[in-house]
C-alpha cells in the first residue's frame, strides 16, 4: 500500500555571506512554531532535519536503482543510497548536527555554526542533541572513509581542504 504523508516546513535556512567557511548561518523559524524554541538555548548542539528541496524531483524519487558511487573517500565502492549521506533519496530528508550559537525565541531566529543546506532550504524539524540518545561509544564507519576527521568540529576545515566548496569561489 502506497501511503503519502504531509510535511510542513517549520522554517527556512538563511545564509549570510558568500564563503561557506566564513558565512553566518541561521534558522528562521515560522511564527506558529517559535514557542517550541523555549529552553533550546540551554543546549550546546542541535539536530536540524531539513528537506533537500532542490532534489525533490519525481525522476529522482522514483528511481529503480538506489545505488551510487559516492564522490568521497578512498577507493569508494558502489553503495546503496542508505549507506551515504547523499541528498537524492526516496524522501529527501537530510540531517545536520550543529552547534547552537544563539537563540532568539521572540523573533524565531537560531544562529548556528553551520549547515550543509542551501539558502532557503525548508526546515522540517529540530531536536536538541542529547548524548544519551545521540552518541554511540563504540561505532565504526566504512573503510573508504577512514581518512575523514573523527569529530564534527574538524569537518568544515577538512571539507574545505578537499575542495567541496570550490564552486562558491
Amino acid at each position: 500500500m502506497e501511503e503519502e504523508y504531509k510535511i510542513k516546513p517549520i522554517g527556512y535556512v538563511r545564509v549570510e555571506g558568500d564563503d561557506p567557511m566564513t558565512a553566518d548561518y541561521f534558522l528562521d523559524i515560522r511564527k506558529p512554531y517559535r514557542s517550541a524554541l523555549k529552553q533550546l538555548d540551554k543546549f550546546s548542539h542541535l539536530m536540524v532535519f531539513w528537506w533537500a528541496h532542490e532534489n525533490d524531483k519525481e525522476e529522482i524519487r522514483s528511481q529503480i536503482k538506489w545505488a551510487t558511487t559516492p564522490p568521497y573517500g578512498e577507493d569508494t565502492p558502489e553503495t546503496g543510497i542508505f549507506a551515504t549521506r547523499a541528498e537524492y533519496r526516496p524522501n529527501p530528508i537530510a540531517l545536520t548536527t550543529t552547534d547552537i550559537l544563539e537563540v532568539n525565541e521572540k523573533n524565531g531566529i537560531v544562529k548556528i555554526g553551520g549547515i550543509d543546506a542551501f539558502e532557503g532550504t525548508p526546515i522540517i524539524d529540530l531536536k536538541a542533541y542529547f548524548p544519551i540518545c545521540d552518541r554511540v561509544r563504540d561505532c565504526h564507519i566504512a573503510p573508504w572513509l577512514k581518512e575523514w576527521p573523527e569529530w564534527m568540529e574538524d569537518g568544515m576545515a577538512w571539507w574545505g581542504e578537499q575542495g567541496f566548496f570550490d564552486d562558491y569561489e
